[in-house]
Parts: C-alpha cells; structure tokens; sequence
C-alpha cells in the first residue's frame, strides 16, 4: 500500500477579533484510506496574547497513512473557539485545508468562516455570546452545497507539515 506520513504543527492563529483561542481538530479520509498510527482528532490548549492579534498554539500533528487509491485525499477540518470571560466556550469559525499532494515541508494557511445570521442573530451573539452553528458538519466537505451558506470571514489558522510520502510509484502515481 501507498504511504503518508504527516508530521508537524497546527503553529498560530491570528486576525481574530478575539483572544482566548483553543482549536479542535479532525481528519477527514476517504474509504481508500486508513490510519495506521496518530489521533485522528485533537484539540489545542487556549491561547492569547494581550498585545499582538496572534495566538501561538504550536500543537503537534503526527499520522501515518496508508491507502490503496488516491481519492479521498486527507484534509484537515478545524473548528476555533473563543473562550469568553465566564470560561464558556463559543464556537468562533470553521475551516478546511486539503493536505498537499507533494513531498516536503508546507506552510498551510486555512481560512476560517462561521455562518452569518440574521440581524437578529448578531444582536443576540453581541450581548449573550455563543453564535450560530452548522447543524450537520458533513455540509462542509460538500462544494456544492458549502458554497450556498452566508457567511462572515473569521481568521486565518496557519499548519506547517512535513510530508513524505512513500510507495505511490508502485501505484503509478508519480509526484
């Protein structure tokens, strides 16, 4: 079988409007596709920092894969909170970054989004916290029907990973 090894970091997250950011994390796989070693989710500590826009989390990201076909390609599917001063946790953005196709180190940029109510809805979000939320995650590894939502930019998450990859010539893919 086809190999990947995925190592390095989830590094930093900055142009939030908020401080007090933790990230959970998910692997998101086809079926050609098993985890051989790694957690296939995790969550970062929170951070802040008081004078810069930027939380530097440097969480360790380590997988083995293997896969019998390329479809399915792994992608990383993030999740940032925001930890308000009761110590609630608020879902903040959501993001998804596709692992690159080629050996060597990477520095991943994800852009995160959250969806963007009504009027209404924002009023509540500024004085009571929390935000809306999608009801079935699954909506956004689907293309067609991720780009019909109303959304507001949050932040940028940003991933450096070291990939090697090994055995795909023997499958007649060529990198």
């Amino acid at each position: 079988m086809a190999e990947v090894h995925i190592i390095g970091e989830i590094k930093e997250a900055k142009a939030f409007s908020k401080q007090e950011l933790f990230c959970k994390w998910y692997l998101h796989i086809g079926n050609n596709w098993r985890v051989i070693e790694g957690k296939r989710e995790g969550d970062t500590q929170v951070a802040s920092s008081p004078f810069i826009d930027t939380c530097h989390w440097s969480y360790p990201i380590d997988l083995h894969l293997a896969t019998s076909g390329i479809q399915g390609w792994p992608k990383i599917y993030l999740e940032v909170y925001h930890l308000d001063w009761l110590g609630r946790a608020h879902l903040f953005g959501y993001g998804l970054v596709t692992i690159p196709t080629s050996p060597g180190r990477h520095t991943l940029d994800c852009y995160t989004w959250r969806p963007l109510g009504t009027l209404r809805d924002r009023i509540f979000q500024f004085f009571l916290g929390g935000g809306l939320q999608i009801k079935y995650p699954d909506l956004i590894f689907s293309p067609e029907n991720r780009y019909r939502l109303s959304t507001e930019a949050m932040g940028v998450v940003t991933l450096e990973l070291e990939l090697i990859l090994r055995n795909f010539n023997n499958y007649g893919v060529e990198y």
